[in-house]
């Protein structure tokens, strides 16, 4: 393999997650975010008091789906970001 492969800087042990974990920070955070919403979901369960167990895990649905979106929305907008500074300041050299 050639010295310039992107994954030259990674330790050959490390893991495939702790390597996405590096590269965009925000995959972990949506992730945890999911399951945090899934856990308190979970809790919330058994106090639903009347409402249908389907709207119940809908609702659960949509506000992990929102959370990952806003974590998926934010490491976008950051790499955009990230692209535009790298282009200037390789532009000023």
């Amino acid at each position: 393999m050639s010295s310039n492969n992107n994954f030259s800087s990674f330790d050959e042990n490390e893991s495939k997650f702790m390597r996405k974990a590096k590269e965009s920070p925000f995959v972990p955070i949506g992730m945890a975010g999911c399951a945090a919403v899934v856990a308190f979901g979970l809790w919330r369960l058994k106090s639903r008091g009347n409402t249908k167990m389907s709207v119940h895990l809908i609702h659960m649905r949509v506000g992990a789906q929102g959370f990952i979106v806003g974590a998926m929305t934010l490491g976008g907008n950051m790499y955009h970001t990230r692209l535009i500074v790298l282009s200037l300041h390789t532009n000023i050299k």
